[in-house]
């Protein structure tokens, strides 16, 4: 036979504590959000002024295309076509060009690009406020920065290396300008004027420096000598190269800075340099071939005059001679294997230039070489057969032949290729030049807001789940009877009209029946009233032993005592609306506020503070009602802390204070005792001896729950039992999980 072990309540908490509950989870957003829209606006604000502060930035663009290299030498004819050759250059090899140095280089000496000018007071509220302060011109003439004090403008700045990117200050002086600069924590000065450059002597090397203009006297200029390799990069990094699709030949240059005159025109002067860089390259090839055949052409014409000269003087002297046919043919094709060998030369040298020597190309033109040198001996072998007279003739007259033929052909392709190289225009063609949009790509305000808004969202849900996490307040009633194994009696729903009396300055308090008597909060605590009323205990602790107690006079429980794990949880709200509730039931009721260090329910009975608790404890022989006051309330007495004692603890554990309590049992049909949190003190346990019903008050999503429960330990370890608890103040709304536990307004119509 099998048996079920009943789950006990501590084991249901402990499994509900770690599941996650998601509802809750979301139910904590919703609570915390005034925490969630205050990140939110939070981070709005701060990504308004991060927009504000960073400076406008603009951008230009360009288009160049890749062509195939000119075709104006093909045009000239076959043969310097293949003297120069074809080729296309690849975008992406050009893409590399245009961010080397050899083609920025001569852009950021241009432009002076490696001077850097700013206004020290400039400071970062002034950038908040102008939304965008002015930058720096660069030109070919000089360097420029517009200030509210006027203009500097620097044309020339050169400085040792030691001193490469530093700043320097220039201030205006009555005679000239003053050019600063901290050294080893000392600032040295040097002296200049205005409108003339100027050599300036430091122990690293001369300064030299051309001021055309500086702001009003007094106003400092920082300026900085920025390393050539610097500001390379910093242009590069400014600059991006890409290819427009795929395989087009066509480049996108794009160039983006917080100026859009400056960076058009500094894209412009880097499309230039790289034109006049890509035209130097595509004419070097022609260039090498002129300056080949410029060195050959004299020797040629050399080598011509002087066969001329040898063949005339044979034929003066012999006259002419007939060479047979087949001599002819010989020399015939003696003259066409030299004419080959003179181009393949020419091609050879031309390779040179850019391959060695064993390049394919070269060796396939050396073997070409060697088999013409071979045939051309073969040849001579054929002439030396024939008879010497014929044989000689025949030589003189191919010398004269070939050297007329090797002369023209160089002449003819030397005259081409000046032609060519006047008409040179590169092989990239420019298809669109920068131009000024005036539309600035950054900050994306809009943007930059979004998220920025979206960051204080996430930041604030984040800052909502981790304080609901570790602060886990009172929300839930049955979890917190769960953690601390109290019933929860009554929930207080919270009462607006007395909520705004409470944050209000005055002193004086006023009860539900008086300020919002048909509230919700009222009629909670007249049910409160109505269970203390049927759970009280027959016999009430506080008379136990006396003579009443003995002859039946005091047979049911009347003392209670309120009390709280914390201050500002709303016990004297409790204590003293519960009291008046009681008293509309013609019973006679005494409110004591055992709170005798820092109690205050006098000020919602208007009812002065000088005698009370602490004085009667502290007597001897003074009657007990002299320490208890008439109240407004019919049926309702009142007892004051009174003065502060030096030892309330003591008082409350003394025989005066229970005899005080046998007394009062006889007078008051109820007594509610308002005591100090327990937490703070141990007031509560004392007086929780003597009481027929021990009420723990705790406050909604105030309240911690591991406070609470540790509260309930800590009377039951000084032997007393809370007999229940009131969660106070609960709010409804739609954030509420638990809104079954609100009573409905029953009251008269309003019809």
């Amino acid at each position: 036979m099998s048996q079920t072990v009943p789950t006990s309540p501590d084991n249901n908490a402990l499994k509900e504590d770690n599941e996650i509950d998601l509802m809750a989870l979301l139910m904590a957003l919703l609570r915390g959000w005034k925490t969630i829209l205050a990140a939110a606006l939070l981070g709005l604000l701060l990504g308004v002024t991060y927009s504000r502060y960073v400076q406008p930035t603009y951008q230009t663009d360009a288009l160049l295309q890749i062509d195939d290299k000119s075709k104006s030498i093909a045009a000239l004819g076959a043969n310097i076509s293949e003297l120069v050759g074809t080729e296309s250059t690849p975008a992406e090899t050009e893409r590399e060009l245009l961010k080397s140095r050899m083609v920025l280089q001569p852009v950021v000496e241009k432009l002076h690009l490696d001077i850097k000018l700013s206004n020290p007071e400039v400071g970062t509220w002034d950038r908040i406020l102008q939304s965008k302060t002015p930058t720096q011109t660069s030109t070919e003439q000089a360097v420029t920065l517009e200030t509210r004090h006027g203009r500097a403008q620097i044309g020339r700045f050169e400085v040792p290396r030691a001193y490469e990117n530093r700043a320097f200050t220039l201030v205006k002086t009555t005679t000239g300008f003053t050019l600063s600069l901290e050294i080893n924590e000392e600032v040295v000065e040097y002296k200049g004027n205005i409108g003339t450059p100027t050599t300036i002597n430091t122990p690293e090397g001369d300064i030299e420096i051309a001021v055309e203009a500086l702001p009003a006297d007094g106003n400092p200029i920082a300026i900085t000598k920025v390393s050539t390799p610097n500001a390379i990069d910093a242009l590069n990094g400014a600059l991006g190269v890409a290819e427009r699709g795929k395989q087009t030949g066509i480049i996108q240059l794009t160039l983006t800075g917080e100026d859009q005159q400056q960076v058009s025109r500094v894209l412009t002067d880097v499309i230039e340099s790289y034109m006049a860089q890509n035209l130097a390259r595509g004419s070097q090839q022609t260039r090498t071939t002129i300056e080949f055949m410029e060195s050959q052409i004299p020797q040629l014409k050399q080598k011509l005059e002087q066969s001329e000269e040898a063949f005339n003087r044979f034929r003066e002297q012999y006259g002419t001679i007939d060479v047979t046919q087949e001599a002819g043919i010989l020399i015939n094709e003696s003259a066409a294997i030299e004419k080959q060998t003179s181009e393949l030369n020419l091609k050879k040298a031309e390779l040179l230039t850019y391959y060695t020597e064993e390049h394919p190309l070269v060796i396939q033109i050396n073997d070409q070489l060697a088999a013409l040198s071979e045939r051309r001996s073969q040849i001579k072998d054929g002439i030396s057969r024939l008879p010497e007279m014929q044989r000689e003739f025949l030589q003189l007259s191919q010398d004269t032949e070939i050297n007329r033929e090797i002369y023209l052909t160089m002449l003819k392709n030397y005259q081409q290729l000046k032609i060519a190289q006047a008409g040179e225009i590169g092989y990239v063609r420019v298809v669109d030049l920068p131009i000024n949009t005036y539309k600035a790509i950054a900050p994306k305000k809009a943007q930059i807001w979004a998220i920025s808004s979206l960051l204080g969202l996430l930041l604030g849900s984040l800052l909502v789940l981790i304080k609901s996490l570790l602060r886990n307040p009172v929300k839930d009633p049955e979890h917190l009877e769960a953690k601390t194994g109290v019933p929860v009696i009554a929930t207080i729903p919270r009462s607006k009209s007395s909520f705004n009396l409470s944050k209000k300055k005055s002193n004086n308090r006023s009860l539900l029946a008086m300020v919002d008597h048909e509230s919700l909060s009222y009629e909670a605590i007249k049910s409160l009233r109505t269970s203390l009323m049927f759970s009280m205990p027959k016999l009430t602790k506080a008379a136990q032993g006396s003579i009443e107690s003995d002859t039946g006079m005091v047979q049911h429980g009347k003392v209670i005592v309120i009390t709280g794990e914390a201050p500002g949880i709303g016990k004297s709200f409790i204590s003293s609306n519960l009291a008046e509730t009681f008293s509309q039931l013609n019973k006679k009721v005494l409110i004591v506020d055992g709170d005798m260090r820092r109690g205050e329910l006098h000020k919602i009975f208007s009812i002065p503070n000088n005698v009370g608790l602490g004085d009667y404890l502290t007597a001897t022989e003074e009657a007990l009602n002299n320490h208890i006051h008439p109240t407004p309330f019919d049926f309702i007495d009142f007892m004051p802390r009174g003065e502060h004692p030096n030892n309330p603890a003591s008082l409350l554990a003394g025989k005066r204070f229970r005899k005080m309590m046998a007394e009062l049992v006889t007078i008051y049909d109820i007594i509610i005792i308002d005591t100090p949190p327990i937490l703070a003190v141990s007031d509560a346990i004392i007086t929780a001896k003597y009481a027929d019903k021990v009420l723990m008050v705790t406050r909604f999503n105030q309240s911690i729950e591991g406070q609470v429960a540790y509260a309930v330990k800590q009377m039951d370890k000084g032997g007393v039992t809370v007999d229940g608890i009131v969660l106070n103040d609960m709010v409804q709304g739609i954030t509420s999980k638990y809104n079954y536990h609100y009573s409905y307004a029953y009251g008269n119509s309003k019809d």
